[in-house]
Order: C-alpha cells, then structure tokens, then sequence
C-alpha cells in the first residue's frame, strides 16, 4: 500500500487527521495494514427524508467526507461514503414546508416511500425527498454512494442480518428494554410489522417470535386477529437504534459520526454488534450547535 505523508503522520494534528488515524490503526496502522474482507474502508452518513434536506444534512456529510480526504492523503487504499436514507421509517407527522398537508395526514405511520409525493413529481414523497437530497449533494460536488432503506430491506440485501438478529431477540431485548420507560416496555419489540391492509408501519407487541420459519405473529390492532408475517423481504422493519446496528454489519460499516444526542443510539448500537459477535464502526460524537 502506497503511503503519503508518511514522515509527517505522528505530526498531523487536525481533527480529520486525527479520524482517519483511528480508522487506519484499526486495521494494524501505517506500516501494518491489514486489508479488509471487503477491500475498502467504508464511511457512513445517515439521513432521515421525513423532511426536505437542510443545513445539518450538510453538514453530516462534508465532515464525513473531510475524514474520508484525510484518509485519501494518507493512503491510496479504496475508500467511499455511503449516504444512507431510512426513507422506510413512518410518517410521524406532517412537515410545514410542505404542500398538500391535509393529504399527508391520511398516510401518517406509512412507510415514506410509500405516501404519494406532495410535490406530485416523483413516485412517493420519500423519493422527492432521496431526489432533492441527491440534487443538494450533487451541486456541491460530493462523492458518495446513495442507498435506500427501503430498496436494501425490499431486495433481501438486509435478510441474513436480520436473520440473525431474530436468532438473538432475546439478548437483543435484555440491553434495550433497560433502557426504556415501563410503558414502552410493554409493547417494544426489536421488529415492526407492515400491516398487509393499512401498509402502516405498526409498533405493536410480538406474541411469538419463530426462529425457524423467520416469522414473527402479532395481533391485529383492528380485529385482534393473530397474524404471522415475515420478517424478510421488507414485511417487517427494524426499531431504528436496532436497524442502525443491522445496517453496520449488513453494510460492513468502517466510521460513523453523529451529533451527541444520538449518544445512548450509539452505545447501544455498539452493544448490540458486540452480543451478535459483530465488529461496529468506530464513531465521533460530535457537538450539536443550534443557534
């Protein structure tokens, strides 16, 4: 591996510097570098498209990229960002700047990409939101890999890890419920069910998890039906402090940051890697400045 800077490397005191640093010693450091499975170091930017991209989405994504730069100036070895959008997430309420509010409000707790488009220019209002983020990034000349939520949980991409983490529900639920108030204890369940009538995404509690069949079986809010349903092929998604750590294995993620009120995510997420014998990205919890 071709390595620049190499005299100066202990010198480099800037904080992207000091990031990418801690990416490449996890793989042995500057002289021993050890090649991932993969064969090339990634890093994550997240993105919720409830809401128009803003300020903060880049944000998120320059730092990113100003560690992956770094990384590029120490060495030649492969490096990509990935902007992730969790456009699979429900609807929790109607944004203001948006047109069409009355007509969004039919579709709260549905899936972003599956709620008609607002702005009537695109298939759903999570793809106008993916499309304007893409748009917002191209203009400032960043380079970065998209990857929806939905397509990745749809496709089977995500399906061995979730595998996996149904194999483990209950070590899962042991570090997570702690961490909850006693009301939501009660129902919390690391799996949302999309309802097969209301296409709503449904925080509702698991009567039996089947391991085998990779099922899960809840009651129908409506008729109080038992329904069983997979949790496979996007019939279910994940409890996103779940999801988060699903997508750091499934993707194989190297670095991740994220402002300090996603601390306690973090740590979770990282817990959750650690039970399931999974390696989690190294993290910056940076300062959130809201003035």
């Amino acid at each position: 591996m071709l390595i620049n800077l190499i005299n100066d490397y202990d010198k480099l005191k800037s904080w992207p510097f000091i990031e990418a640093k801690r990416v490449i010693d996890t793989y042995g450091g500057i002289k021993n570098f050890k090649v991932p499975s993969k064969k090339y170091i990634l890093f994550e930017t997240g993105y919720g498209p409830s809401g128009l991209p803003h300020i903060g989405t880049f944000g998120e994504v320059i730092r990113t990229s100003m560690v992956q730069n770094a990384f590029n100036k120490l060495t030649n070895f492969p490096s990509k960002i990935i902007t992730f959008s969790d456009d699979m997430d429900g609807l929790r309420k109607v944004p203001e700047n948006v047109p069409n509010q009355e007509m969004l409000k039919k579709y709260i707790g549905m899936p972003l990409t599956s709620i008609p488009d607002p702005f009537e220019k695109f298939d759903s209002f999570g793809k106008h939101n993916n499309e304007k983020l893409k748009s917002f990034l191209n203009d400032f000349g960043f380079t970065y890999e998209f990857k929806s939520s939905t397509e990745l949980y749809k496709s089977g991409f995500f399906d061995d890890t979730i595998k996996i983490l149904l194999q483990n529900y209950n070590e899962i639920l042991s570090i997570v419920l702690p961490t909850l108030r006693d009301q939501r204890r009660e129902n919390y369940s690391p799996f949302l069910p999309i309802c097969p009538k209301t296409n709503k995404v449904l925080q509702v509690k698991i009567e039996e998890y089947n391991i085998e069949n990779n099922t899960i079986v809840y009651q129908d809010p409506d008729d109080g039906k038992l329904i069983e349903v997979s949790v496979l092929g996007g019939n279910c998604k994940l409890q996103w402090k779940v999801d988060w750590a699903m997508r750091w294995i499934a993707l194989k993620v190297d670095y991740e940051m994220c402002g300090k009120d996603l601390t306690d995510s973090v740590t979770l997420g990282k817990k959750i890697c650690k039970i399931l014998n999974k390696n989690s990205p190294i993290n910056l919890i940076y300062e959130m400045f809201l003035d």
